[in-house]
């Protein structure tokens, strides 16, 4: 009933319009998202960067309807990459595939893409690519490595979900290719034939995989808000000497800013993901819808957050 409510209110534009132009609802959506343009993102950035934080910028939106929109995404994403320089800002970028047509064509898809890495690779600025359900896993894993990675062997890197059975055989594989990986939970909703259903067992793997990374990856990226994840991963660096130079935390914009301090304060690298964009409405209700538990996680973390402060 609630994921049905979610994705119905995702797509109702009465909703959005109103929620776009209520001044509380944007004040709450602020938290999280960092404006609808890449002017209002760039402040954001500043600030993470003022407190010793990285960033990587996240432009919104996935599964464009057109060539025309696709072409679009990929002019945003040169433009992030020309804004970071201009502004010598400490950021990468995020991307989906998905943004640049990989429903439409995946040639146009990859050309796009190309494009963006090219001046990636000019202006030496690492590009994410973020992953999405696991109807897109294979396809994204396949492209990157095959078609990209091979070209742009520094300026490219992809993200593993701990939920998926298949993760540990792509970890190990992503190793030996020495490609840069971002471990994070997952947050689509999966069926039980692809994904541990269970938290315990999800937590069990991300734990599994973040060693595996830590031992054997190119500098892997540990993204979790999960406190006794993140004191695992401190543990387990530390017991085989691995220095805090050879991996970065990261989290989500607005989301546990006290444990974002911290880590900076111990000596850890972190990078925060920051949203922007005009699909932060439908982008956030479909997150939610895929996986109703974020409701409980993102407003257990804020009260968590405003109760050590």
């Amino acid at each position: 009933m609630l994921r049905a409510s979610l994705l119905y209110l995702s797509e109702q534009p009465r909703v959005f319009k109103f929620v776009r132009g209520n001044p509380i609802a944007r004040k709450l959506a602020s938290r999280f998202v960092a404006g609808e343009t890449l002017e209002t993102a760039v402040p954001a950035v500043r600030a993470l960067n003022a407190a010793g934080i990285t960033a990587s910028l996240d432009l919104l939106g996935e599964s464009v309807k057109s060539h025309q929109e696709a072409s679009a995404a990929a002019d945003t994403a040169i433009a992030m990459l020309e804004r970071i320089r201009t502004d010598k800002l400490d950021s990468n970028i995020s991307v989906k595939l998905t943004q640049f047509g990989l429903d439409l064509d995946p040639a146009r898809c990859v050309a796009n893409t190309r494009r963006i890495l090219g001046r990636a690779k000019a202006l030496d600025i690492f590009v994410r690519i973020d992953m999405e359900s696991s109807a897109y896993t294979q396809r994204t894993l396949d492209l990157v490595e095959r078609e990209l990675y091979p070209e742009y062997p520094d300026h490219i890197g992809v993200v593993i979900q701990s939920y998926l059975y298949r993760s540990a055989e792509d970890i190990a594989r992503l190793n030996a290719l020495k490609m840069r990986v971002r471990l994070c939970k997952g947050a689509y909703k999966e069926p039980p034939a692809v994904a541990f259903p269970a938290k315990a067992d999800v937590d069990k793997s991300y734990g599994q995989l973040m060693e595996a990374l830590l031992l054997n990856g190119r500098y892997p990226a540990i993204a979790t808000h999960d406190e006794a994840l993140i004191e695992r991963t401190k543990a387990f660096a530390t017991q085989h000497g691995i220095g805090a130079d050879r991996f970065e935390f990261q989290m989500l914009y607005g989301v546990r800013r006290d444990l974002q301090d911290r880590l900076v304060k111990e000596g850890y690298r972190m990078r925060v993901y920051v949203p922007f964009g005009t699909q932060w409405y439908p982008y956030l209700m479909r997150r939610l819808a895929e996986r109703p538990a974020n409701i409980a996680f993102i407003l257990g973390n804020v009260m968590k957050e405003g109760m050590r402060r």
